[in-house]
């Protein structure tokens, strides 16, 4: 069995490799002569497969993107074909929340904020979403969900008792909040319509005082004419992970933004390798054989993965420790860097994304708190647990 997979998929051959023949392949580059003959593809965000894809391929029993994202994935015709197709829901959405709580606390730092004074507007409230509202309820930072999609269904599915029990806010109040940050999928058609959700009547309705935080799509906001409103005057401070047209970005808009990344705020080693064990399990499944790999075996340990904390847990060591473990600003670091060595190209886009440094999450550190402490914020926000 040949199994194509793409190149900056983590541990793809500790998952996959005695299933059958691997072959790496770039993302970005892969051509329909390539995959003629694979048996299985794997692939992620940047790897468009359709029709003209799959044009040459008659024996392709299973493909699988490592992503929570599936609008790069033509799914009406892989079950035209009945190919067998999964996805990888919730796989970065710790990472995508870390990498918010980390632009929260630069941003407060930045410009002497108190983060837990915050109101956050999160819109979309699926995996990311929720995994985002944990972490705000464990600083106790006030926040208000919108997700019209989900409250229609629970409207729904109230008659036979399946509710989400969640308390959904208008879009109008949620961008209303001092924070608003993005996390809804990329779609163009329906009722609730992601593309360009925030067009240029509502961003021009933001005000100086807000932060506007996407790490989704970049569909999902009009960069052109949030370009437009930052040249008109518009003070929204932006935090921009995901652009428009990846990776033949709207270049200007980035001297507008006070962090600035390449489509990297799930890129943590956990959050990419779990689409490949969620992928791993799903081939097993369709292959029915029997899944006795898992991400424990393989991930390694972190460069720092204890710490102890021996007074009153405060906003000061909040602040270090989530720092200690992912300080965004190394990530805006290099994206301007690359900026300002060249004009950012697609390669340069996408290269930035192939070096991606080691990132760990929250939980790959266990801190250790004094048995007095009256604070367990860090255990609820991610890190692992133990007492001195």
């Amino acid at each position: 069995m040949k199994i194509f997979y793409d190149e900056n998929m983590p541990f793809a051959k500790e998952f996959f490799g005695d299933l059958g023949k691997l072959q790496p392949f770039v993302g970005r580059e892969l051509t329909a002569e390539q995959v003629k003959d694979a048996d299985v593809l794997l692939v992620r965000s940047i790897t468009k497969v359709n029709r003209v894809l799959l044009e040459h391929n008659t024996k392709c029993q299973f493909i699988g993107t490592a992503t929570i994202g599936v609008d790069h994935i033509d799914q009406t015709y892989l079950a035209e074909c009945n190919i067998p197709f999964s996805s990888a829901p919730g796989c970065n959405a710790i990472s995508v929340a870390e990498y918010v709580i980390s632009a929260l606390v630069i941003m407060s730092e930045r410009y002497l904020i108190d983060m837990f004074s915050l109101t956050v507007g999160i819109v979309g409230a699926g995996n990311t979403g929720t995994r985002l509202t944990e972490k705000l309820d464990a600083l106790g930072i006030k926040y208000l969900l919108c997700d019209p999609y989900l409250a229609d269904n629970d409207a729904e599915n109230s008659a036979d008792n399946v509710t989400d029990n969640r308390q959904f806010s208008s879009l109008d109040d949620v961008l209303k909040c001092d924070v608003i940050s993005l996390h809804v999928p990329l779609t163009k058609s329906g009722e609730h319509a992601t593309y360009h959700l925030l067009n240029e009547p509502r961003l021009a309705k933001l005000t100086d005082n807000q932060i506007l935080i996407n790490a989704c799509r970049g569909e999902v906001v009009d960069n052109q004419a949030l370009l437009k409103l930052k040249q008109q005057g518009l003070e929204t401070k932006l935090i921009l992970d995901v652009w428009e047209n990846e990776p033949n970005i709207l270049t200007e808009l980035i001297d507008y933004t006070e962090l600035a990344s390449a489509h990297i705020a799930g890129y943590s080693l956990e959050g990419k390798a779990r689409g490949t064990e969620m992928l791993y399990q799903a081939l097993c499944k369709t292959l029915n054989i029997k899944a006795n790999k898992s991400l424990s075996q393989f991930l390694p340990d972190a460069q720092i993965d204890y710490v102890e904390i021996k007074q009153d847990f405060d906003e000061i060591l909040l602040n270090q420790l989530v720092k200690m473990v992912y300080d965004v600003r190394r990530d805006d670091g290099i994206f301007r860097q690359k900026l300002n060595r060249q004009q950012l190209t697609a390669q340069s886009f996408d290269q930035i994304r192939k070096t991606y440094p080691a990132r760990r999450e929250f939980s790959a550190i266990t801190v250790a708190l004094k048995n007095q402490a009256r604070s367990d914020v860090p255990h609820r926000l991610g890190f692992s647990k133990t007492s001195i």
